[in-house]
């Protein structure tokens, strides 16, 4: 049971990792080791282990389209388009506001 909406939607994509590759997906979807190089920072196995979390919400479809494995977003995972656009959008004023760097992949 949750007391609240944004506890719900925490419990599903929180953690810096999972909004991170969702983040990149909702621009388009990847193969495998491009979406990879898009989160340094991962280790391999909490990579994989996000993107299978991700997967079993709902949210993230794999795809094998030989050679490549190619991850994208589910229609539910689209849906978190303005939310994700919000959260960039914020970060950017954020940065600007407080002089952080943002690295561009």
């Amino acid at each position: 049971m949750y007391h609240c909406p944004v506890e719900l939607a925490l419990d599903v994509i929180g953690g810096k990792w999972r909004t991170v590759i969702l983040a990149h997906l909702k621009e388009r979807p990847h193969h495998y080791g491009e979406l990879r190089r898009k989160v340094p920072g991962i280790s391999e196995k909490m990579f994989v282990q996000r993107l299978r979390e991700l997967q079993d919400a709902g949210l993230v479809a794999r795809a094998e389209v030989p050679p490549h494995v190619e991850y994208s977003l589910t229609e539910e995972g689209r849906s978190l388009g303005p939310a994700l656009q919000a959260l960039h959008d914020w970060g950017v004023l954020r940065a600007a506001r407080t002089g952080v760097v943002i690295a561009q992949a």
